[in-house]
């Protein structure tokens, strides 16, 4: 079964937009848990905008299943996660004033430095995945970095999916198959949904764990949280 792990970077913007601490990201982080979730999932940026590197802190000792960081590794970055020791570090290729991650990595051009970036999070034993478009070019070149797992950059699918194009999800099969075949394990992120989930799951067997939180947490705000996430967990099943 394919693991959810929820984002909860917009419980963190909602806080921010008033200061105070309403609502309390350790205690979502704790809620989404107990409501089974099977991870989660934070994305601080430089400018602490919504997640704040005291948050990745605080949520260390309350995550007790998959605790998953995604960032551009800049020092800063590394520093912190080297410090946290999460499950899993997301390297994802993010202008400091992206409003969202739009891309994937060229695993070929930066080979060497992700290269150099992985080999120090797996000596501190955390696994590793990079954030790729769904190129098999990009994908070989992931292998070559040492990386544990590949991201598959899903907003295209989406899109095509949003518009009764089913076909969008063929590069993914593909690029997921090819993945599984070089040995990597493949997760998957961004602009998921209700809707577009379960088709997308169906199509990528071998699909290992997707990372939710946009969409999951604005369902939220009509459907309920816990509801929410038993409706992904259910589309995963």
């Amino acid at each position: 079964m394919t693991k959810l792990s929820v984002n909860i970077n917009k419980i963190a913007t909602l806080r921010n937009s008033r200061g105070g601490d309403i609502p309390n990201v350790v205690q979502a982080a704790k809620d989404i848990q107990n409501f089974g979730a099977e991870g989660i999932t934070i994305h601080p940026r430089p400018d602490e905008r919504h997640i704040r590197y005291q948050d990745a802190r605080d949520l260390k000792s309350v995550v007790h299943t998959e605790y998953n960081i995604e960032g551009n590794p800049i020092k800063k970055f590394m520093d912190l996660v080297l410090e946290v020791e999460p499950t899993q570090v997301t390297l994802v290729p993010d202008a400091e004033d992206a409003i969202t991650s739009n891309a994937g990595w060229n695993t070929i051009k930066h080979k060497e430095f992700l290269s150099e970036v992985i080999t120090e999070f797996k000596n501190h034993g955390i696994r590793t995945s990079i954030f790729v478009d769904p190129d098999p070019v990009m994908i070989e070149g992931a292998v070559a970095t040492g990386t544990d797992r590949i991201e598959l950059y899903t907003e295209s699918y989406a899109v095509h999916f949003a518009k009764g194009n089913l076909n969008g999800v063929r590069p993914y099969a593909e690029a997921a198959r090819l993945a599984t075949k070089l040995g990597l394990g493949v997760n998957a992120g961004h602009d998921l949904n209700l809707e577009n989930l379960r088709y997308f799951k169906e199509q990528l067997p071998t699909l290992l764990e997707v990372s939710i939180g946009h969409a999951l947490i604005s369902e939220s705000l009509y459907l309920g949280l816990e509801n929410v996430v038993q409706m992904y967990l259910e589309r995963l099943k």
